[in-house]
């Protein structure tokens, strides 16, 4: 999406706000990349838009006046028209990670590598492809080691990655055996020795980061302790690791540290990760650091496997100078100090830091060291905001110890409790995952197959306190929880301290919203768009030339009820394909 101009959430209209308030979708999520998703040989296509439901099926809608008063003459006829296909070149393309644009934008500090989206007249109204010979990816856990080929053709890295047991080419799948650079005897062995510091197994420790994560083997080796962890990477020269993460069903999206803040609240994992990021932390005043620790909660843990920890005996393999690697790690060292992490372990090229929870001692301590204190008073508004080189003070609410999971799921969180959130007591907070509760249960009458299995990567585009994610909760999905930077309320923090991942986002104009599913969604993927009836009738106007089968049914309550839920199915189609969906 565009990048947002000052007073951008200000100027639009009404009913753009409306629409994006009103959404709330569940779908397969290829985060950033398009391809990736369901297809050829999935034959619920159909299923879902001619089976029965206990809703009523809305065949024919009449409506008052006033109704079709509020839809402008060129909605209805832009809602109408038949959205072609892009051309075949367009099947990777992601608009805020075009290469050729990146390429204008200065290098220093991964600018290039950040988003930097086109302007509103050059957004491509045209639906992505899916590649050609594109197949049903295998369920979870087996798509964890297991991607089709077709689904994501790139080689480059079989060949190099090879001795550090990332990816293998065998047949017409890709195998992940779980390796990684610092970890080529796999994930798992790994995660065994961080857990002999870091409280991994006993739902502590729920929610975490992975920088720079490559094919997110770490995180897809987590899933098995029930620790989520949203993994990120750029979009370089290891072309489609991003990809490859989310084709195994792993939480993922292209990200980088540049000079942009993350798109996280303040206070929100439980441990964050670096194994050979190549993220200069000793660079910029500790800046990357102190951006990490502002996503930290107190209590929590940082892990640093690779350069420069123990450099003396690696700096000749690692063909960097030692006075270097000596100096990269003082900084390191010297920053942490100033954030009050206390160093918990070192041995071999793995440490691990912890955050301190006595926030007030340690703002005691800063004050009288060189530490820079953050001005802004909103360590959430992140937004396309730059990254600064200033502590983020914690606040108070964050200090409180969650639930383990998976009790802190429904337990009443600290921001809720501490009155933090505007407009959301802990009787609010009670009855929206009652609501959701009632919510998901006619879901499920509506899509038998909702958490069976078929649907592993699921988004929520407009999450609010994560009472959807909370209902469908399982081991065979994940929800991406999206907070829209035009909400109400910033409810991501809540989110996270129920133990669920998510990402502060923006969405833009109704037809933009749509075809900007499409890209992501994968074919034979669903759709769910709960909203008052009157956008429900433009979406399906603008959907019929999408390539989407769809229908509209009745709010759970009744007929009587105003708000519906529309339920779509993308077709399967590829390059080169028809669109048709798939009757194997």
């Amino acid at each position: 999406m565009p990048k947002p101009t000052h007073g951008d959430s200000r100027t639009r209209s009404s009913i753009s706000i409306f629409i994006v308030a009103g959404f709330c979708c569940f779908f397969y999520l290829l985060g950033a990349w398009q391809r990736s998703g369901f297809g050829k040989g999935d034959s619920i296509a159909m299923e879902i838009t001619k089976s029965g439901a206990d809703c009523a099926v809305l065949s024919k809608l009449s409506f008052e006046t006033h109704h079709s008063g509020e839809i402008r003459t060129e909605d209805s006829e832009i809602q109408e028209k038949v959205i072609p296909p892009c051309d075949s070149r367009y099947t990777d393309y992601t608009p805020c990670q075009d290469q050729m644009r990146a390429m204008m934008f200065p290098r220093d500090n991964m600018q290039y590598r950040e988003r930097h989206c086109p302007p509103q007249d050059e957004l491509l109204h045209c639906l992505i492809p899916a590649p050609k010979g594109y197949v049903t990816p295998f369920p979870w856990p087996k798509s964890r080691d297991y991607v089709p080929y077709a689904n994501a053709p790139y080689k480059a890295l079989t060949v190099e990655k090879a001795i550090q047991n990332w990816i293998q080419y065998e047949g017409n799948v890709f195998r992940f055996p779980g390796g990684g650079t610092q970890f080529p005897q796999g994930a798992d062995k790994y995660i065994d020795q961080l857990a002999s510091v870091v409280p991994i197994e006993d739902g502590t420790v729920r929610t975490a980061l992975d920088t720079g994560c490559g094919v997110a083997s770490w995180g897809a080796y987590l899933w098995s302790r029930n620790v989520i962890a949203m993994s990120f990477a750029p979009r370089d020269s290891h072309e489609a690791q991003v990809q490859f993460a989310l084709e195994r069903g792993v939480p993922a999206v292209i990200g980088v540290l540049g000079t942009i803040k993350m798109p996280y609240p303040a206070s929100a994992f439980d441990m964050a990760h670096c194994s050979r990021c190549l993220i200069p932390w000793g660079a910029n005043g500790g800046m990357y650091m102190m951006e990490v620790d502002r996503v930290l909660r107190p209590g929590g843990y940082w892990v640093l496997s690779g350069p420069p920890i123990n450099w003396k005996n690696n700096y000749k393999s690692w063909q960097r100078p030692k006075e270097e690697l000596q100096q990269e790690q003082e900084n390191i060292e010297k920053t942490a100090k100033l954030l009050c992490w206390e160093k918990k372990h070192e041995q071999g090229e793995i440490a691990i830091w912890q955050k301190t929870v006595g926030a007030d001692s340690c703002r005691s301590r800063q004050s009288e060291s060189e530490a820079t204190i953050c001005k802004s008073t909103n360590a959430n508004d992140v937004w396309y905001k730059k990254m600064e080189a200033c502590i983020t003070p914690a606040d108070s609410f964050a200090s409180q110890q969650l639930k383990p999971f998976p009790e802190r799921l429904y337990a009443v969180p600290p921001r809720v409790a501490s009155g933090s959130v505007p407009g959301v007591s802990e009787d609010a907070y009670l009855k929206d995952n009652s609501l959701w509760k009632k919510r998901v249960k006619a879901y499920r009458r509506i899509n038998s197959l909702l958490d069976t299995g078929r649907y592993r990567n699921i988004m929520d585009m407009n999450a609010g306190l994560g009472g959807f994610a909370a209902a469908i909760q399982s081991s065979k999905l994940w929800v991406m929880n999206v907070v829209p930077t035009i909400a109400e309320r910033s409810t991501l923090g809540v989110v996270y301290e129920r133990g669920l991942i998510g990402i502060y986002h923006d969405w833009c104009n109704l037809k933009d919203i749509l075809i900007e599913m499409d890209r992501i969604l994968r074919p034979e993927g669903a759709v769910i768009i709960r909203d008052e009836v009157d956008v429900l009738v433009r979406v399906k106007k603008m959907v019929a030339g999408m390539r989407w089968d769809s229908r509209m049914v009745d709010h759970e309550d009744g007929p009587l009820v105003p708000e519906k839920v529309v339920v779509a199915v993308k077709q399967y189609w590829t390059v080169g394909e028809g669109n048709s969906t798939s009757s194997q």
